[in-house]
């Protein structure tokens, strides 16, 4: 099926084939026509998939046809709440380049930097509004923005919502839309409390779900490496110095992590730039763009950060810290198996790290290849094909005092004397 099968109009068509977009992707085939009726939408997919123009293409096309009949001062119509801001503008972009021969203008807002170039572009008039939920209300209630001619909502990364903690600006946002709308609600997984959120917000739904775990997972080629915590750096390094990839996307799992891996790369002679929630916005956009032109070969990001991030032919994803939660692997190596496009996900894996190991091979439903023969292995490799064994000398007194010196499962085996001790440390040098 072809884009003008599905019935898009012509000015969109135009966009799209210089674009060189000819096929809808599954997602794409599935909700446009949906959404061309009007119907409400509840889609479970991930980023990478074509979700963005799902969404974006019936809507440009009903504002288009709208905008046709009614000539008169723009009026926000429809609005894309995101949780982040590079997501935001990558999806403010789209609207763009898929609007471009339909006279729509759109805007994007988020919050970390002045508001003044957003209150300015807000003045002018708008069509349709990407936003980030906090500078949002706070337009809103400054007096900005008003939402009560919005006829199209869609409420993306619903899932990331949640856990950014979003779920209260989500409800306040949603109390002040009209209560005639179309509305568009996507999210990578469905957990109760999504589809909980997704019941306040849909009326009765026509329902679409994409799940590319399995096939995301097919298209890249993956292998993981057994590794001591304290000798991945070293690791990483070699491989960088090695593979000679043209873009490498490094995930770490906290913010303090992703700048020291970057300074770490800094002292061994490779250029690298890290995005995180604690960098400003103006400094994330510059390592990103920085990153997309080549300026830099690689790019540290926290899970968060990385929402948003959309490098065509990335070459190499690494996983430096292991997800604790499946999907996320399957949504970090989708990075480099855009579309139809296949890529190269390494990942790292110390000790503690081993049962996230064998719950993403569960959840991918193979297994991933380990690669022995590199210079910094961990001689407590394992195969986790099979159920984890009980250590062998677990019998000797020693053990657990071997345990609680490398602090691998926390305080809890420690003697009571041991903690004490690291109490007084610890009060001495908060006074």
């Amino acid at each position: 099926m072809t884009f003008k099968e599905l019935g898009i109009v012509e000015p969109i068509l135009k966009a799209l084939k210089a674009e060189g977009y000819t096929h809808p992707t599954p997602i794409q085939e599935q909700s446009i026509p949906i959404l061309l009726r009007r119907k409400d939408l509840l889609g479970c997919a991930q980023t990478g998939t074509g979700k963005t123009a799902a969404f974006a293409i019936p809507i440009l096309q009903h504002i288009y046809l709208s905008n046709q009949q009614n000539r008169g001062k723009r009026k926000i119509k429809a609005l894309i709440v995101t949780p982040t801001r590079e997501l935001a503008i990558q999806i403010g972009d789209s609207f763009t380049t898929y609007g471009k021969f339909t006279g729509i203008r759109n805007t994007v807002i988020f919050g970390g930097v002045k508001q003044g170039s957003q209150t300015n572009a807000l003045a002018r008039g708008v069509d349709i509004l990407v936003a980030t939920p906090g500078r949002l209300l706070d337009l809103i209630n400054q007096g900005y923005i008003s939402l009560k001619d919005v006829e199209y909502s869609v409420l993306d990364e619903a899932d990331h919502m949640l856990d950014m903690g979003f779920i209260h600006d989500i409800k306040k946002i949603i109390a002040k839309l009209p209560p005639k709308r179309q509305s568009l609600f996507f999210s990578a997984t469905m957990p109760p409390a999504i589809i909980q959120l997704s019941r306040k917000i849909l009326g009765n739904p026509e329902k679409v779900t994409v799940k590319p775990e399995q096939a995301t997972a097919e298209r890249v080629e993956q292998a993981v490496y057994f590794v001591a915590k304290k000798e991945k750096i070293k690791l990483l390094t070699h491989l960088l110095k090695t593979k000679g990839a043209d873009s490498t996307l490094v995930f770490s799992r906290t913010k303090h992590g992703s700048d020291k891996i970057v300074r770490l790369l800094e002292r061994a002679g490779i250029h690298a730039a890290a995005i995180h929630g604690n960098k400003s916005q103006n400094a994330r956009q510059r390592a990103l763009g920085r990153f997309k032109d080549g300026k830099i070969a690689v790019l540290v990001a926290t899970d968060i950060a990385a929402r948003g991030i959309d490098v065509e032919e990335l070459s190499l994803v690494i996983n430096y810290d292991l997800p604790n939660v499946p999907e996320t692997y399957v949504h970090r190596i989708g990075r480099t198996g855009r579309a139809k496009a296949s890529g190269v996900a390494l990942s790292f894996c110390d000790v503690e790290e081993r049962p996230y190991l064998r719950d993403i091979q569960k959840l991918i439903k193979q297994q991933v290849p380990v690669i022995a023969d590199h210079p910094f292995p961990d001689e407590r490799e394992e195969d986790l094909t099979q159920k984890p064994k009980k250590p062998k000398r677990s019998s000797k007194p020693k053990r657990p005092q071997q345990q609680s010196r490398q602090g691998k499962f926390g305080g809890n085996r420690n003697s009571g004397n041991s903690q004490s001790k690291g109490s007084r440390t610890y009060s001495r040098r908060k006074r």
